[in-house]
């Protein structure tokens, strides 16, 4: 970048295969995505490896054939290390398409974007984990003026295998929406384990007294309640556990097609912070 340095901290720990295949699949369905006159999506600190680039634009270009992803990274040693990578797939040696629409690039929370383009989706997992609580807001609303009119940050984290995880939608005036978490059902010893993974606003409120946790105890009851119908596989005992909750008042929001893939939904205000 000519004049100016990259905004931000660099980010740490590794970047697995598939690790974010549950973000993935969320901005595939996102109205952010699907309705946009431009389908470019950022995958802002990408992490170590551009491969979570690769695999994000391989699953959007099955809904749309024009999505474009550019990953954006603070360390230049990083951003040379999947250029590289790049270059090995256009040669045809690797399992991603030669022509997938994917580029690299080095900036941070000012989201440079080449020609003054703006983004439909901005993708920021586990980018926040080493900041203060009281960076984020500041962090999402800069990071979300980039956006285009209607456009979605996700931002959140999740385990290095990417079976636990969980983002906070937020919109381009820097207001969260809403809150997910997604879990790999098989083998799930309880939904509360997500207290390990969640976003930085909410990782430290996790006790008594705030919405967060009156949620995941909530949750982990009913999964222990629905304990019976593991008969019936994992996904039928977490469908009776999230439709227990909703039908106790809590806000879920989707349907059971999004159930049955381990999601759970709330808006923004049923999980925020009460101070």
């Amino acid at each position: 970048m000519r004049g100016t340095s990259p905004v931000g901290q660099p980010t740490r720990g590794t970047t697995g295969t598939n690790r974010l295949r549950r973000n993935d699949r969320w901005i595939a369905a996102s109205d952010a995505f699907r309705k946009a006159g431009d389908p470019l999506v950022v995958d802002l600190g990408y992490g170590a490896s551009g491969v979570t680039a690769f695999e994000l634009a391989t699953r959007l270009r099955r809904v749309r054939t024009d999505a474009e992803v550019l990953g954006l990274e603070l360390d230049p040693a990083r951003v040379a290390t999947a250029r590289a990578q790049l270059d090995e797939v256009r040669a045809g040696q690797t399992s991603f398409a030669t022509e997938l629409p994917v580029s690299f690039a080095r900036g941070g929370f000012e989201v440079p974007v080449p020609g003054g383009r703006r983004p439909a989706v901005i993708r920021a997992m586990n980018v926040l984990r080493q900041y203060g609580e009281d960076d984020v807001a500041a962090a999402w609303r800069q990071v979300a003026s980039r956006l285009s009119p209607g456009g979605m940050l996700f931002e959140g984290t999740c385990d290095e295998i990417g079976r636990i995880a969980s983002w906070v939608d937020v919109a381009s005036d820097g207001i969260p929406i809403s809150f997910t978490i997604s879990l790999r059902l098989a083998g799930l010893e309880r939904p509360g384990i997500v207290a390990e993974r969640l976003p930085k606003a909410l990782i430290h409120r996790n006790v008594p007294g705030e919405r967060i946790h009156a949620l995941l105890t909530a949750l982990d009851r009913e999964w222990e309640r629905t304990a019976p119908l593991s008969t019936f596989g994992a996904v039928q005992r977490w469908l009776a556990a999230v439709a227990a909750l909703k039908a106790q008042g809590v806000p879920v929001q989707g349907s059971k097609h999004r159930w049955r893939l381990g999601e759970l939904t709330v808006p923004w205000a049923a999980v925020a912070p009460a101070t």
